[in-house]
Parts: C-alpha cells; structure tokens; sequence
C-alpha cells in the first residue's frame, strides 16, 4: 500500500485518521494510541504479512533492552555497557542476517570457489530504518537522555505508519512529546490544511516528476543497446533527478500525513542538488541519516578531535557504514568509499584557505553527485 495508491488515500488514511480524533475526542487516549498502533502495523503488514511477528519482536526485545538501561545500576546482574552491547549486536545481526546474507555468502563462493547456497530472503519492509531508529533509542537510554516510556508509547514512536517505512529516521525525544501532548490530541485545521498541501507536493513529485524521470532512467540504462553522447547525459541525469524526486516525494507524503495527526517529522532534504560542495550537500540529502551517522557512529568513533589522519580515517569509516546500510553489494561500498574520500579532500582543502566560487563549486559538486550515483 504505496501513499499514492488509491487505498491508501481514499480509505486507509481517511478510515485512521477519523478514527483517531474520534476516540481521542471521547478522551479514551490509551484506546487512540492502541488504534494508531494497531493502523500501523495493518499498514506494515499490507506489503508482507509473513514479516510482522519480526517488527513486533525487534520491538518488544528493544524496549526491554531500553527500559533496563534507564534504571540505576545497582538493578543489574550484567552492566550496563555489556546489556547495550548486546542490543547493538542482536540488532545489527537481525538486519545482517536479513540484508546482507547472500552477499556474505556469494563473496564467500567466489574467493573460495565453493558452491554454498544462496538463502535468496526477502528483505523486510523497513528494517534499515527501524533498526537504526532503535539503536539511537537504545545509546540515549544508555547515555541516561531518556525516560522509562511505556510499551503503548514505545510502540508508537517505532510504529507510526507515515515515517515506518523509508523514514525520515526520526528520534525518540522530537517524537515521544507530541504524542504525549494534549493539544495534539484535537482536530487542528490549520494543520490538515498544511498536511494537505505537503503531502501534495510530495505526490506530484512523486507521481508526476520522479516516474517521469524513471522511465527515461529505465529505458537508457536497462534497455537501450546503444547511446549516444547526449543520450547518455540524458539517462545519467534523469536518474539523478529521480532519485532525489522519488525519496524527498515519499518524505514530503511522510511530514505532510503526519501531520494530520498535528506530529511533525523533521525535515529530510533541503535542495540538496544546490548544495556548492560534498560537506554542504550531506547537510542537505537524508538530513535524519546524515544526523544518525554524525551522532552515533562519526562522534564515538572521535569525530575530528585526534588530528587530521584519524578524522580521515573516521569520516571514511562513517560514510562506508552508510554505503553498506543504504544495500548489500560492492556497489553500495564503493559509493560510500567515494562519498567518504570527497569529504576528506574537502576538508583538506578546507584546511588550506582554498575556495572556490560558488558557480564552479557547485558544477563539481553536482556532477560528482551524479557521476557517483
């Protein structure tokens, strides 16, 4: 059940949202979050039912992991660092077992000639992104930033059904809040209208703009025998123009439905293609990635406090572990490589006084984006 599909607009938002408000306006607020949570997992469950019991186990696994990291520690028989490390792990192998098993196994087969099978499983809708999403929740409970929310709550900070399935990778205390918030709880017309008007930009882009550009994408790239000069610019662009339409669509779809519900999911992109270098454009694309990289792999790792080589080696690290997170293939690492390896030539450059002029900047800047794609 796609946001533009017309089950989703015509019954399953219209039928959620009504529903919602209504049992909310009898001041039955349990009943409304247990609905909400109930909408989402339906939602969820709509692309592949068989996947459901997996959501509801990572969650209720997370939330038991989370709510002994909030206690003191004279509760606990294994320490704190250890119950974090192994919520960490057990995520991390969840979505390694799912994502990147027959990529492990064909490598495997090739450096050493063996003829494993491949599992061939199908990946579960949303698993990089609720994985990552409980993991920060997990650190901050560690680190003491949250509080000991109840299961419902929990269950509808992981579940809400307009950023579940391809973000944006929102965190606990942006989102926890505003559901705890009594003047969310009522019909607020200036924010259906705004909604309203988000979500359809987001379609437009979306439905007009992006499978536009996909199907001239699809027709150099995947059936073309030959291409021209000209052609091959035209293929190459119309995929970098359908990339940015088709995800910052479905996010702008994402903020404009949440809000409906008067919850405000952050911001996802920001004209990213203007972006005048590589630093600038990761402050634009996947702004929530961008952050979750930033705040809990590229800061522990030690940022750019132990000079200019160990600040290589983490901004390499940080941009490989996005490469791998965004799919199981050497494709996705070499992406990760090159988008890493032009943030430490910038940052090099940086640290030399250079600069360039906005225009060129951004010509490069541009073209090494879509080359990179």
């Amino acid at each position: 059940m796609l946001f533009n599909s017309y089950q989703f607009i015509f019954l399953f938002l219209p039928i959620t949202f009504f529903i919602y408000f209504y049992l909310n306006k009898k001041k039955l607020t349990e009943a409304s979050k247990g609905f909400l949570v109930l909408s989402s997992l339906f939602f969820y469950s709509w692309w592949n039912i068989v996947y459901l019991p997996l959501i509801l186990i990572s969650m209720l696994f997370n939330y038991v992991i989370g709510a002994s990291l909030t206690k003191d520690k004279e509760h606990y028989k294994v320490s704190k660092k250890k119950l974090l490390t192994i919520g960490i792990v057990s995520n991390i192998a969840l979505l390694g077992y799912f994502k990147y098993s027959d990529f492990f196994i064909s490598n495997i087969n090739f450096i050493a000639g063996s003829d494993i099978l491949l599992l061939n499983l199908a990946l579960p809708l949303a698993i990089s992104f609720f994985t990552f999403q409980q993991i920060a929740y997990l650190v901050d409970s560690y680190k003491g930033e949250t509080k000991e929310y109840d299961f419902l709550n929990y269950a509808v900070f992981v579940t809400f059904f307009p950023q579940l399935i391809a973000g944006p990778i929102v965190h606990h205390k942006e989102m926890m809040p505003q559901f705890a918030n009594v003047k969310n709880m009522i019909v607020n017309y200036r924010n259906i209208i705004l909604g309203l008007f988000i979500f359809s930009i987001g379609l437009f882009k979306k439905v007009i703009i992006a499978d536009s550009f996909a199907v001239w994408a699809t027709n150099g790239f995947d059936k073309a025998e030959y291409l021209t000069l000209i052609e091959a610019w035209a293929t190459s662009l119309s995929y970098t123009f359908q990339l940015y339409f088709d995800f910052s669509g479905y996010t702008d779809m994402a903020i404009g439905i949440a809000l409906l519900f008067n919850i405000k999911l952050p911001i996802n992109f920001n004209s990213p293609y203007k972006a005048t270098n590589i630093q600038d454009f990761w402050r634009r694309w996947h702004i929530t990635l961008s952050r979750f990289l930033r705040d809990y792999i590229y800061i522990p790792l030690g940022g750019s406090r132990n000079g200019n080589f160990k600040t290589a080696n983490n901004l390499m690290a940080t941009f490989i572990v996005g490469g791998i997170w965004h799919g199981a293939g050497w494709t996705f690492i070499f992406w990760g490589f090159l988008h890493g390896s032009a943030l430490v030539i910038h940052r090099v450059w940086s640290s030399y006084g250079f600069k360039l002029h906005a225009i060129l900047g951004w010509i490069i800047t541009f073209n090494f984006i879509n080359i990179s794609w």
